[in-house]
């Protein structure tokens, strides 16, 4: 008799609700990403639970596996904390995910057709639209959203299946700096932008090179400020549980 199970699996995916488990996960990394949850915040289980309208056990697997990818710190005799990135994880992130945007500016310079372009018009004014609102998640949203449709103008599937990957931590990483540094990323995506409408896969490539280099520099710096605030004498954050931001 045949395996039944593995034919099935050889089919695709079948259409089934998310285990719990995996909601619990999926959705404890957004409100990290968002800020609902910030980094280096006490996170409780019971509250935590309460919020998500679960029981405990699948906060707390959860809380194993975001410690495992490096989202959350599980500190003995302490409890969970919301991981504070460090400049050399901001550097080492952004630095690979630099490498792989400029490579997608420079195939979307030589494949984008005209509605193509118009499309990247929009996204760049939904994203001036939220800058204008002071809205730090639309403006994380829109600038994910542009890039993301860089990517794909690329026509190149390996980039396409490899930037996702990054996606979430670049969208956390942004999160704190997308109000302050704003105004010159977009100013920046509208060079980008006029310089895959005149397929100029050099331009397009260089100056996406220098945008994702201001990002990162920009982003290492409020860390690196940050840091030096949490290392001055104990700091109350790390006193008591806090109930996530709404």
């Amino acid at each position: 008799m045949p395996d039944t199970s593995t034919a099935v699996a050889a089919r695709g995916p079948i259409s089934r609700p998310v285990p719990l488990r995996q909601a619990v996960y999926d959705a404890l990394i957004e409100m990290i990403i968002n800020g609902t949850l910030a980094p280096g915040q006490r996170l409780v289980e019971a509250e935590l639970a309460e919020h998500l309208g679960v029981s405990r056990q699948p906060v707390r697997e959860a809380l194993q596996r975001l410690q495992a990818a490096g989202w959350v710190d599980l500190r003995p005799a302490q409890g969970a904390y919301v991981h504070s990135p460090t400049v050399e994880e901001c550097a080492q992130l952004l630095g690979v995910r630099a490498v792989l945007e400029t490579y997608s500016a420079r195939g979307a310079a030589q494949h984008a057709t005209t509605k193509d372009v118009t499309h990247l018009w929009e996204l760049q004014d939904t994203g001036i639209a939220a800058l204008a609102a002071g809205d730090a998640r639309a403006i994380v949203e829109a600038n994910a959203r542009l890039h993301a449709h860089i990517t794909r103008l690329s026509r190149n599937a390996v980039l396409a299946e490899l930037i996702p990957q990054v996606d979430q931590r670049v969208r956390w990483y942004y999160m704190p700096i997308a109000k302050p540094r704003g105004k010159d990323a977009w100013s920046e995506h509208a060079l980008i932008i006029e310089a895959i409408a005149t397929g100029d896969p050099d331009r397009a490539e260089a100056l996406m090179r220098r945008h994702t280099q201001n990002t990162t520099d920009f982003y290492c710096k409020q860390i690196a400020a940050a840091v030096g605030l949490v290392d001055r004498p104990r700091q109350r954050r790390h006193g008591r549980g806090i109930t996530p931001r709404p």
